[in-house]
């Protein structure tokens, strides 16, 4: 590959040991490699030496899926940075999985089309990376998640075959779809070096407004009306009053930080189309008792709102050194349970829990900030994530959205998982990884 691309460099290697868990294991080496056939050359040669390969995009993860737990060789994927095609004819783009999301947003819009998929990340985080966790975002709740806009992929397998999976057409039912097993995977399956995503006309008009709330509970009501009422927003975010601290500290923008709660709530389509929903929207939320209702009215005051959504997680670090992050999801009719339950740890523990998070397909964001030098607090912690995950269970939910297993969930997995999907699922891993060469330590708990 050349010595410009492989080191084995201190400070080079402490680079790519760590992500947004914050957690550290240092690699033993890195490479950047810059096409499919080295890839494939790499992991014939792990096979035939036996050293573990981890594949690795922007590093943004929350749960460690890129993290060398055993040693081994990081694999940046920074060099597959192209956009290969946008065919607008057939409203497909090849695409290359070091790709930043943002970019490839804009690089669509530029010429009319959509790609809905967008994690909070989106500015940094790759699609590579999406591709490994099916990541979602704010636009989940009317458009789906990463999965349901891949239409096929080339990949390397952990014995070094390269695959080619799914289809570039609209339609395709021709064998088992690998393409959807790889998806989600995070990365234990096979390095993804190409893929087809499909795309959507982009929306005529996008409008926003914020809705303020002096109950968290009545908000999470409300999104539940909203959603049973048959109304299907863009989005819908939620913020709780210490997301909304964190967030006016950190921008000072003029957020109403007096407020329990408040809804960011988006619709696009039409233009007549979307003023008939910003006036069902409201009054919903009039009916549940919202204190008061802003519309957007300029880009500015649009940007400024997801600019505030998206500074609360790096901006939580006012509250604690230490932050756990989770993403659990509820039934949308559900959310109000799920917010009573998360007030009541809150109350009973005396943890800082600060909630947000897709309360529009009832993804929950809870955080607990703490110092976990104290272990007695640790230990609190780790009791009430093992408290909420029973109940988000219980009501139907599931442990993850979109941050994935990778180490932090791992000790979990079996609480929603049962013992024979979890050997089905380790008898998949060892089919297309027999010596356990790609990501080890990932998903499945020691």
């Amino acid at each position: 590959m050349g010595k410009a691309n492989c080191s084995r460099k201190e400070e080079d290697l402490s680079c790519y040991a760590y992500d947004a868990t914050a957690r550290m294991y240092l690699p033993e080496a890195v490479l950047f490699p810059g096409n499919t056939e080295e890839i494939s050359a790499i992991l014939n040669l792990a096979n035939s030496e036996d050293f573990f390969v981890i594949p690795r995009g922007s590093g943004s993860g929350m749960t460690g899926g890129s993290l060398a737990v055993n040693g081994g060789l990081i694999l940046v994927m920074a060099r597959f940075n192209r956009i290969l095609e946008i065919d607008k004819h057939n409203l497909i783009s090849h695409v290359e999985p070091g790709v930043v999301t943002g970019h490839f947003h804009q690089a669509v819009e530029r010429v009319g089309l959509f790609y809905p998929p967008d994690p909070s990340s989106s500015e940094f985080s790759t699609l590579g990376g999406n591709m490994a966790e099916c990541a979602g975002g704010p636009r989940a709740v009317k458009y789906g998640v990463t999965r349901d806009y891949v239409l096929g992929l080339e990949a390397v397998l952990p014995t070094g075959e390269i695959i080619r999976t799914g289809v570039q057409t609209a339609k395709g039912v021709v064998g088992y779809d690998l393409t959807r097993l790889l998806i989600g995977s995070e990365g234990t399956l096979g390095i993804i070096t190409r893929m087809t995503l499909r795309l959507l006309p982009l929306p005529e008009v996008v409008r926003a407004m914020t809705v303020v709330f002096n109950k968290l509970e009545t908000a999470a009501e409300t999104v539940s009306e909203i959603i049973r009422r048959g109304i299907i927003p863009r989005t819908i975010e939620f913020m709780d009053n210490a997301s909304i601290r964190c967030a006016e500290s950190h921008l000072k923008i003029g957020l109403p930080v007096e407020a329990e709660a408040i809804l960011l709530v988006e619709v696009d389509g039409k233009v007549d189309e979307t003023k008939i929903l910003i006036k069902q929207l409201k009054a919903v939320c009039m009916s549940q008792g919202a204190k008061r209702i802003k519309i957007a009215e300029t880009k500015e005051e649009v940007d400024n709102l997801w600019k505030a959504r998206k500074a609360i997680s790096p901006a939580l670090f006012q509250y604690g050194p230490d932050k756990i992050n989770e993403d659990i999801v509820v039934p949308r009719s559900k959310i109000p349970d799920m917010v009573r339950k998360i007030n009541a740890l809150k109350e009973k523990t005396g943890l800082t829990i600060v909630s947000f998070g897709h309360a529009g397909d009832g993804n929950i964001h809870f955080n607990i900030m703490l110092d976990k030098k104290d272990k007695a607090e640790l230990k609190k912690a780790e009791d009430a994530i093992d408290a909420l995950f029973d109940y988000t269970l219980e009501l139907g939910g599931t442990i993850s959205g979109e941050h994935g297993v990778g180490i932090t969930k791992a000790p979990y997995i079996a609480k929603e998982i049962g013992p024979v999907e979890l050997n089905l699922m380790k008898r998949i891993k060892k089919v297309f990884d027999p010596k356990g060469m790609l990501n080890p330590g990932k998903i499945f708990p020691k």
